[in-house]
């Protein structure tokens, strides 16, 4: 578990730039294409291009060993010989991760919808109150691709400036904690339980 998480920050940070450039390149690919067609469409463009490369490769290298009278045998052996299957333990777990946040999320939004906190919900309001923006201005597919975008660039602008984001980011926090402050000291009835 530990490598893949590896894999993936190597990837977002373009340790290998050949990696990044064709994971990024192919899912951008996948996005833009899905904003024209339909998934099904994309699925079956897909599909067919990687069936034709293959047939292709497949009848050229028959046609190669015929010529040559050589005996190679199928291009992809190696790969028809690999056990595909998923094993039960390793579905047993992924399911279980997946309850596991399934039911942490159930807990959390029966909590903010039946109004356990007032400031937790009232945020939660306001946070569905910027979505309903959101979502009049871009659709999911291109949240989708902003956030692709983005997941593959602000680390590593992160990563040379951090100095700098740090200062701005300080700052951000402490005028928001400053506001955050004065309203709740302004109205009424939104002071936290625990003060």
């Amino acid at each position: 578990m530990e490598n893949w998480k590896q894999t993936v920050v190597d990837l977002l940070y373009w340790r290998d730039i050949k990696k990044s450039g064709a994971v990024f390149g192919a899912s951008l690919f996948l996005l833009l294409s899905l904003t024209v067609f339909s998934i099904v469409s994309v699925t079956a463009y897909i599909a067919l291009a990687l069936l034709s490369v293959s047939i292709s490769l497949r009848i050229y290298k028959g046609v190669l060993q015929a010529i040559q009278k050589s005996d190679e045998g199928h291009p992809f052996k190696q790969y028809l010989d690999t056990d595909v299957s998923v094993s039960e333990d390793l579905v047993k777990k992924y399911c279980n991760v997946a309850l596991g946040h399934i039911n942490r999320t159930a807990k959390e939004l029966r909590r903010l919808f039946l109004v356990e906190d007032l400031v937790d919900s009232l945020k939660f309001a306001v946070l569905m109150w910027v979505f309903t923006y959101i979502g009049a201005l871009f659709n999911g597919l291109t949240l989708l691709i902003l956030a692709l975008i983005s997941l593959f660039s602000i680390p590593v602008v992160y990563e040379r400036h951090q100095t700098q984001v740090d200062h701005y980011l300080g700052l951000i926090s402490k005028n928001v904690n400053n506001i955050k402050e004065l309203i709740l000291s302004k109205v009424p009835g939104l002071k936290r339980k625990a003060e």
